[in-house]
């Protein structure tokens, strides 16, 4: 995983918080050898719609795989069956945040969970495409923006 992309991912979701005046702070969870960490950013605001637990992935080319891209834990339990849990325990918004580099500029979009669980039961990964029919996340100096909010639920 390339930790910048949750640098910038926090960066996103904090300076659209600031430009909208919406209440709202997102965070890194500190990864640890001895603790479990369910997704790579929690987002904690008042506002319903914008409490959500995101999980990151960069990779390069057009595809994101269920295999390669995603680990079992010592259990054998899949990360995407973690992560199910978390958000249904929490409440939270899942979504999942991906960056696809390698092209002639860097892509990056935010899909729903329930999304990706639909694609998790029937396929053996998602497409580029796919993602591009989400939240599209505008490519600006040093990051990115989210330039319109997150779909309703």
């Amino acid at each position: 995983m390339n930790n910048s992309f949750e640098r910038e991912m926090v960066m996103c979701m904090n300076r659209f918080f600031t430009e909208n005046r919406k209440r709202g702070f997102a965070y890194r969870l500190k990864q640890s050898t001895f603790n479990t960490q369910y997704v790579d950013i929690i987002v904690d605001s008042k506002e319903p719609g914008y409490y959500l637990a995101i999980e990151c992935k960069s990779l390069k080319g057009k595809r994101l795989s269920f295999s390669s891209n995603f680990h079992k834990d010592k259990d054998g339990v899949h990360q995407i069956d973690n992560i199910s849990g978390f958000i249904s325990y929490t409440g939270r918004r899942g979504f999942l945040a991906a960056e696809f580099r390698g092209g002639p500029k860097n892509e990056a979009y935010l899909m729903p969970w329930e999304l990706v669980l639909e694609y998790f039961d029937s396929a053996a990964s998602i497409p580029i495409e796919a993602f591009r029919e989400c939240v599209v996340l505008e490519r600006i100096t040093g990051g990115y923006r989210l330039p319109a909010g997150l779909p309703e639920e």
